[in-house]
């Protein structure tokens, strides 16, 4: 497959945008609701004190923004679609990182809130996203073949690489 001839969304998981969408609002309105009008599942917010659940949470927010911040100048840099599989900077420790970075701040919600409904509805998202970028890869594989392959085998999906 020739790679010039896909556009940017081409290159995407069918509905990705829908996903990133969707997915926070249903992750918040299940929080909003579990923490501030339910109380279904948040009894540890009595057992946690708040200042360590702020603390976390600035802390992953922190790692999702730095995440995000750093693969999309990358990725957008020259406002086409990498050539070439991306190897250096932050994709020489893991794949994903900008959805990794959305997902840190799906944890900070978590941290913060100490819902447990939250941790259930965060492991669908996951789920959801890690189906996502299995299709991208396939995507990947078949415009970067063997380089993509190596690549995979080289750098983890989810969890950064340091070593």
């Amino acid at each position: 497959m020739n790679q010039s001839n896909l556009s940017p969304q081409e290159r995407e998981a069918p509905r990705t945008h829908l996903i990133l969408i969707t997915t926070p609002i249903i992750f918040a309105l299940v929080s909003i609701l579990d923490g501030e009008v339910l109380h279904w599942s948040t009894q540890l917010n009595d057992v946690v004190p708040l200042y360590l659940r702020i603390i976390f949470c600035i802390i992953f927010v922190l790692m999702a923004l730095v995440l995000i911040q750093i693969s999309h100048k990358t990725l957008f840099k020259d406002n086409q679609p990498p050539a070439k599989v991306l190897t250096k900077g932050i994709f020489k420790f893991v794949r994903n990182p900008m959805y990794l970075g959305i997902l840190l701040i799906y944890v900070a919600v978590i941290c913060f809130s100490i819902s447990l409904i939250s941790i259930g509805v965060f492991i669908i998202i996951f789920f959801v996203y890690n189906k996502m970028v299995k299709v991208e890869e396939k995507i990947l594989e078949e415009i970067f073949g063997n380089e993509f392959l190596e690549y995979k085998e080289k750098v983890p999906r989810w969890i950064p690489k340091f070593i």
